[in-house]
């Protein structure tokens, strides 16, 4: 015990910031002198920022009525860590702005919201580019602003990603059926233009499709997976675009691995963090409506796939995870935030739920929502900010006002919403 004591107090707290919660806890109770330090709000900061990422701490303190200095973090932490709410607020704005729609593609880009292309009534395509900037918290977004970019064909059921400082589009489906398998690149220009232009990658591309799922890895590389392909068949196959430096070409790539996800469409891809991307839900061959997890590992050179099994029977509402067109939105912390979706039914939801798989915890947990009540949806498009605090939903089908006009009862959805994890 002597030797604890002799330790410095910044020696101590060096070595405390690199411990699992647990022995933090434990090591708490050796001696006074551990008691009076793991209760510092210095120490809980710091772990905030470990374990939730220094966004989120510039998030909290930017949103908070106090001073940084008179925050609970140990408080914060614990919320964070056992997080069981959300809340939502309707930033739908009267004047203009894009139309209702499904199956879109929804970016948070250079602090601003981007949003290209979709489907709407009557099955037609859009082929529209939209932008909006935010505030931090609950402020109103400013104004929508539809951006003349030259972009890609109209479609939906494409995918879109972040990579540095540009976006990166692939694949959809027209309104006359045809799959695409083109591959779009956008740089930000000004502060409200952007502009498309369409990537040489050669002769190899994956096949034509649509409602797939994609995400970035590392910043660098676009995953692909799955979709809807020619005569309408639901595949199975993983692909990686490779980016050259200079963004003028990109260069796919077919993984192949065993053992993979089945044959898909609708599920979502979310990358959490460094070289690992989780996979859920989706629509299989036989028209099932699936609720596993995969994610897709590409450390050292090495891509493959791996299943994360969960008891469901264990998890209080397990057996309503299935879900088909739902958002999976990477929030603080690495954990995902999966929103809405259809069951085998076409019965929309309106749950969130939260997804853990990091190395430590293997966890679903549901959470309640508060404020403003969302419809329920599908084929809605989610993002978060920076902060991984803040996501943002716009658009998806929800449940309309039967009309004998309208033997389904569907209609395509115009609103936006921002979904705030309480702390």
């Amino acid at each position: 015990m002597a030797s604890i004591t002799d330790i410095s107090h910044d020696h101590l707290f060096s070595i405390l910031v690199l411990l699992p919660l647990e022995s933090i806890l434990s090591f708490s109770m050796t001696c006074k002198k551990t008691i009076s330090l793991t209760r510092s709000h210095t120490l809980w900061k710091s772990l905030c920022a470990r374990d939730w990422g220094q966004s989120t701490v510039d998030a909290i303190i930017a949103s908070s009525s106090s001073s940084p200095l008179s925050l609970d973090w140990n408080g914060v932490y614990r919320r964070f860590r056992n997080l069981d709410r959300v809340s939502c607020f309707n930033l739908t704005d009267t004047e203009a702005g894009p139309s209702p729609r499904a199956s879109h593609s929804l970016n948070f880009f250079s602090g601003c919201l981007v949003l290209f292309g979709g489907g709407c009534e009557g099955g037609r395509h859009l082929d529209d580019t939209w932008i909006a900037h935010t505030g931090n918290g609950y402020k109103r977004i400013v104004n929508w602003q539809r951006v003349i970019s030259g972009g890609p064909s109209g479609r939906f059921g494409h995918s879109c990603v972040v990579i540095g400082n540009c976006l990166v589009l692939f694949g959809g489906i027209n309104d006359s059926g045809i799959r695409q398998n083109d591959t779009w690149i956008a740089q930000q220009d000004t502060a409200t233009t952007l502009s498309w232009r369409l990537l040489d990658v050669g002769t190899v591309a994956p096949p034509p499709r649509g409602a797939h799922a994609s995400c970035s890895i590392d910043n660098q590389r676009m995953l692909v997976h799955g979709g809807i392909g020619l005569s309408g068949t639901r595949l199975g196959d993983t692909w990686v675009l490779y980016l050259s430096e200079n963004l003028c070409f990109g260069t796919w790539h077919q993984s192949v691995s065993h053992p993979v996800p089945s044959p898909r469409s609708g599920h979502t891809l979310t990358c959490i963090g460094g070289s690992r991307t989780v996979l859920f839900g989706g629509r299989g061959m036989g028209y099932e409506v699936l609720n596993d997890v995969w994610y897709f590992d590409s450390s050292q050179g090495h891509l493959r796939w791996v299943q994360v099994l969960f008891e469901l029977t264990n998890i209080a509402g397990g057996p309503s995870l299935a879900r088909v067109g739902h958002s999976a939105t990477l929030t603080s912390g690495g954990r995902v935030l999966v929103y809405g979706g259809e069951d085998s039914y076409r019965h929309r939801k309106d749950d969130f739920w939260l997804l853990d798989v990091s190395q430590t915890r293997r966890m679903w947990r549901r959470l309640r929502c508060e404020g403003y009540q969302p419809r329920s949806r599908s084929f809605h498009q989610a993002c978060a900010d920076e902060s991984g605090r803040y996501l943002y939903v716009f658009g998806g089908m929800v449940d309309g006002i039967l009309q004998p006009a309208e033997p389904s009862g569907l209609r395509f959805d115009g609103e936006i919403f921002v979904v705030d994890l309480l702390l």
